[in-house]
């Protein structure tokens, strides 16, 4: 289920992508300055709090769990309200235009570490699947009505933005609600007998040190918006938006696979069964590298033409250099396999927040590199986390072979990867047809014919095979 809504959710992003944000890429851009602003906010509210509900629960009675989930809800309204003085005096004292957007980012920001909090609460529970229901379509379903009613001039831009901060609000009330139906914390805060139970200083060391790596987090991956609504433009940032919320599609899958295979890394890593976990490193690295090469060929190859068919290519075709460049970052994530996953699960787990941090360090410095001293403009930008990301994927490369002496490549990965090059070179510089939908087809098609049907034959992906042969075996009978 919990599957399904994700797909449901990016169907719903990919279609007003292509379709509805392209027509006002200045509000697009400024609706995803206010988010970036609201993403950076809100896991200092957190404050890790949600990470400790999950880590300390299990030594802890059903008392102590509802002492400590009224504690996190207590330090989450604490902190908002400091948070909120900070914005007060930002506003009043700092020259910056745009300070008046993080009034519209700060309910946003409550909102969701207040979801976040009750999200953790509801996987204890196992009734995870209608929060993120809520969290997932809500929005993807307001933003592009708030479009069309700009565009139709029913709203304005400061009115759009208002509702949208309204629209997480109403999520953050109606999780809420969702929650205390199936759960009743009671409404003790005397909090001296939880810290009788847990230590203090091993609930503040955690939280400190998954605040950390949050933060972290979101600055590596965020701060590229908030560079280029700030340094360049507001179109700009929607413009780069697009190509963004494009490539990320294609990670997708890995998501679901990283999740998946997350308990069973663990337990290989508890048990020291190194031999097992070669074995699946390799094997899964293969498999994610196989499903976003097919799809980064297909965007490669079809993604113009499929631009050409919609009426906003125009407003579309800027895009194309970002879709490349991250589609191909995502591609080599994909391809690194579930090495954060080990180095998590591992006792080495702290280097991931260093990592992490160097990468905010690097990125931060090649994105003023690129924006200052180039005229690449938001592609440089793209650049830049291109740059970042494969230096972050390849350090974590490094630290695993060191301490482990395992790698996820092996000769089947660079057949793999040979294949998909020719394959590849051989489509993109086949004459075209003169009609747009006909190359579309032809290209993705024969793009997907040749690599299917060659990784088949060479055996290179084992579950490709099974899938394969589950499916012709239906048709012998």
């Amino acid at each position: 289920m919990y599957s399904i809504i994700n797909y449901i959710g990016t169907a719903i992003g990919v279609v007003s992508t292509l379709l509805i944000y392209p027509k006002d890429k200045v509000f697009l851009g400024t609706v995803r300055y206010v988010e970036n602003i609201a993403q950076l906010l809100y896991p200092v509210m957190v404050l890790g709090a949600s990470h400790a509900l999950i880590k300390f629960y299990p030594t802890l009675d059903e008392q102590k769990k509802r002492q400590l989930f009224n504690y996190s809800l207590a330090s989450i309204s604490v902190i908002s309200i400091i948070v909120f003085s900070g914005i007060l005096l930002y506003g009043t004292f700092a020259e910056d235009e745009n300070s008046m957007l993080f009034f519209y980012a700060f309910p946003v920001a409550v909102s969701l570490a207040f979801i976040e909090l009750f999200r953790k609460q509801a996987q204890d529970l196992q009734k995870l699947a209608v929060p993120t229901l809520f969290e997932k379509i809500i929005p993807k379903v307001v933003l592009p009505l708030l479009f069309i009613a700009l565009f139709a001039k029913i709203l304005g831009v400061f009115q759009s933005l208002f509702l949208y901060a309204l629209a997480y609000i109403i999520i953050f009330l109606i999780t809420g609600m969702y929650l205390f139906r199936h759960y009743k914390p009671g409404f003790n805060y005397r909090f001296s007998t939880l810290f009788g139970s847990i230590s203090r200083k091993d609930y503040f060391r955690y939280s400190l040190y998954a605040f950390a790596g949050s933060i972290g987090s979101l600055l590596a991956f965020r701060i590229d918006g908030i560079f280029i609504f700030n340094l360049i433009s507001e179109e700009a940032n929607g413009t780069f938006n697009i190509g963004v919320n494009l490539a990320s599609t294609l990670q997708i899958p890995a998501i679901g696979m990283f999740a998946l295979y997350a308990p069973i890394i663990s337990g290989y890593l508890q048990d020291d069964n190194f031999t097992d976990l070669n074995v699946k490193y390799k094997e899964t690295a293969r498999l994610l590298f196989f499903i976003g090469a097919v799809f980064f060929s297909c965007v490669v190859l079809g993604v113009e033409d499929l631009f050409r068919l919609l009426p906003t290519y125009e407003q579309l075709k800027g895009s194309i250099p970002v879709i490349f460049i991250l589609g191909f970052s995502v591609l080599i994530n994909m391809a690194t396999g579930f090495n954060t996953e080990i180095i998590t699960y591992s006792k080495y787990y702290k280097f991931n927040m260093v990592a992490i941090l160097t990468l905010v360090g690097v990125n931060i410095a090649l994105n003023l590199l690129f924006i200052y001293h180039t005229d690449l403009g938001f592609i440089g930008v793209a650049i830049a986390s291109f740059i970042s990301m494969t230096l972050f994927n390849l350090s974590k490369l490094i630290f695993i072979y060191k301490k482990f002496r395992l790698l996820p490549f092996d000769a089947a990965f660079f057949k793999l990867a040979a294949v998909f090059a020719l394959s590849g070179v051989l489509c993109y510089f086949l004459p075209g047809f003169t009609n747009p939908l006909a190359d579309l087809v032809f290209n993705t098609g024969l793009s997907l014919t040749i690599n299917i049907t060659t990784v088949y034959r060479l055996r290179l992906v084992y579950q490709v095979n099974v899938w394969i042969d589950k499916v012709i075996d239906k048709f012998k009978r």
